[in-house]
Formats: structure tokens, C-alpha cells, sequence
């Protein structure tokens, strides 16, 4: 792999455009560090000329949000045959797709939050389409990442408030029942769980600053779970990636409550690369350090089914899937 021209797209064109450079920046560093002949390639509206212009062998995807964790990216490189990591393009676009995913968690069991969608239409007649739901509920734009529009709503108008706010985002908004618990992300390679970890923010719920600032959660690995609980919250996460067909690196976010349920909120197939992310600390957790993570992603690379032959070739060799190993699960 270290003889192929390694490209780290990053930036795009979403809201998440400068996380998406603090971890395209991150894979770099590590990947150049350990030896790699890798380049940046920075995402825009042309970015199929800027490939053609500047040609890689596998594309190392450090995009979030639309266009670049949605499937859209991951369609361009399937037609320009260039492998890329993460997910391919039918997984990208349903884990983007917060309806969607859970429509997919409901058909193969998987446990997620009550919920139901509006569009700005649905805004006129809240309070009838609300009905009975009840509150608290948690408000999030139907294809947004790094919880950017997310709100909480505790009566009819901070529901409306919030709602407004997520329609900024998405034409759609989902509005979810809020689960009490332990916040739990469970890192995923190539389907297998690498541990769980615990956040504990410093806010009413994990937002994109609870996210992004220093300071502002606590972290517990392993997540302060029993043994068995622990090794169901792993299962139920490889449970969720597996339905939506994720492949590479995953990361699966669960509330955990107090009466012993889990509930998985979302799949992030992109997850965050940067000094405060979660998968990274996972791992990290896990004795693996992030070199480590970056490599056994670039390895777990998609080969798409039209690549040239001569790329096939010479790819078919140094694109199988090699993970860090068994996860270190409590005993």
C-alpha cells in the first residue's frame, strides 16, 4: 500500500467543513508520518476535474455531512473507479438519513427512540402532529451530522423553536422521544466492535459544542456498564452497522438507561478524526494508537466493482480488510 498514491479528501461543502479539515489534516500527519506517499485533496463543487487533474489510487475520505458521508462522493469515485474508505454508497446514503436508518433499525430489531418526521408544511399543525407524543423530545434535521441543529424541546414552544431552527438545515426535521441514560459510541471496524466509551457532557445533552470544545464532556472507557450489559451494547452496535450494510470504520451512537435498556440513536459512517473525536479515543483505549486507526482504515479500502483492471490489479493485494485485532471487552 505505502507504493500507492494515497489522496485525503477533505473539507466539502457542508456545515461540517472545517471538522472535516481538522480530521482530513489529522489522517495526513499520520499517514506521511508512517511513511505513505499521501496528498491532500481538497473537496469542492469540482472536484471531479480536480481527480482527473491530480489522479490517486485510493481515496482516504475525511468528508462529513452532505456530499461527502451521503453516498455522493462514494458515487463519483465508483464511476471514476478510484477504491475509498468508509462505506459504499447505498450504506452512506441510509446512515446519512436519520429517517431512513431507523426505518431499517425497526425491520431488523434494532432498538431506537420513538419518532416521527415533518416537513415545513407539517409546521402550521405542530401541535396536532405532536398529539400525545409527549415531552421531552430531542429535534434534529433529517440528513445533518455533528449534531448541527439539534434541539431539545420541553413544551409546545420550544418545540416549535427547535423545529424552526432544524428546518434551516433539512426541508425535514425528525422529532425523537429523549431517552434518559449513559451516552454510549461504540467504534466499529470492518463489524466488529472495538469498545464502548461513556460521554459525559457538561451540558443538557451531547451538542456540537459538548462535542467540539475541550472541557466540555467527560469520557469513561470502558463505558461504567456491567460485563454482560457492556458486551450487549457492543452487540446491538454491530447489529446497527451490519443492517445498513456499513463496512471500514463506523462509529454507533446508544443511549443506555437506567432500567437496562439500550436504544442505538445513529450510525456515523465518516466518524470524526480530530483531537476531541471518539473513535480515535476508542481505540486509542483499546491500545491502538491513532497511526495504528488510520492504517487498518486505508487497508479496509472499497474496491469498486468498475475500476480500471490495471488498478484491480494492483489493488487486490493491499485492499483486504485487517483490523487491530479481538476488542478488549471487560470480563
Amino acid at each position: 500500500m505505502k507504493s500507492k498514491r494515497i489522496g485525503v479528501l477533505l473539507g466539502g461543502t457542508s456545515e461540517e467543513r472545517e471538522i472535516s479539515l481538522k480530521t482530513g489534516e489529522a489522517i495526513f500527519t499520520a499517514l506521511h508520518d508512517r511513511g505513505y506517499d499521501v496528498r491532500k485533496v481538497y473537496v469542492d463543487s469540482d472536484i471531479d476535474a480536480v481527480l482527473r487533474q491530480s489522479p490517486i489510487d485510493v481515496a482516504f475520505l475525511a468528508l462529513h455531512g452532505r456530499f461527502g458521508e451521503d453516498g455522493c462522493i462514494q458515487g463519483l469515485l465508483e464511476i471514476m473507479g478510484i477504491p475509498y474508505t468508509g462505506s459504499g454508497v447505498l450504506a452512506s446514503a441510509l446512515a446519512m438519513d436519520k429517517l431512513k436508518a431507523k426505518e431499517m433499525f425497526r425491520l431488523h430489531n434494532v432498538p431506537t427512540p420513538p419518532y416521527y418526521h415533518l416537513d415545513g408544511k407539517g409546521l402550521a399543525k405542530l401541535e396536532e402532529v405532536h398529539g400525545s407524543f409527549g415531552y421531552p423530545v430531542v429535534v434534529k434535521p433529517r440528513r445533518q451530522g455533528s449534531s448541527i441543529g439539534v434541539g431539545r424541546a420541553n413544551d409546545l414552544a420550544s418545540l416549535q423553536t427547535a423545529v424552526e431552527d432544524a428546518l434551516r438545515f433539512d426541508r425535514h426535521v425528525l422529532v425523537e422521544r429523549f431517552i434518559r441514560g449513559r451516552e454510549i459510541a461504540v467504534g466499529i471496524l470492518d463489524g466488529k466492535a472495538l469498545g464502548a466509551i461513556e460521554i459525559a457532557p457538561k451540558r443538557a445533552f451531547y451538542d456540537y459544542t459538548a462535542k467540539y470544545r475541550a472541557g466540555m464532556s467527560e469520557y469513561f472507557f470502558p463505558a461504567r456498564l456491567s460485563p454482560a450489559r457492556y458486551r450487549n451494547v457492543c452487540t446491538i452496535a454491530e447489529r446497527a452497522s451490519a443492517c445498513l450494510d456499513c463496512s471500514g470504520a463506523t462509529r454507533v451512537d446508544v443511549i443506555a438507561t437506567e432500567g437496562e435498556n439500550e436504544y442505538v440513536l445513529e450510525v456515523n459512517t465518516l466518524p470524526g478524526m480530530t483531537p476531541t473525536s471518539l473513535l480515535p479515543k476508542i481505540a486509542a483505549a483499546a491500545g491502538h494508537d491513532f497511526g495504528d486507526l488510520c492504517e487498518a482504515i486505508l487497508r479496509s479500502a472499497i474496491q469498486p466493482a468498475g475500476a480500471r483492471s490495471s488498478r484491480s490489479a494492483e489493488m487486490a493485494t493491499t485492499t483486504t480488510a485487517v483490523g487491530l485485532g479481538a476488542p478488549s471487552l471487560p470480563s
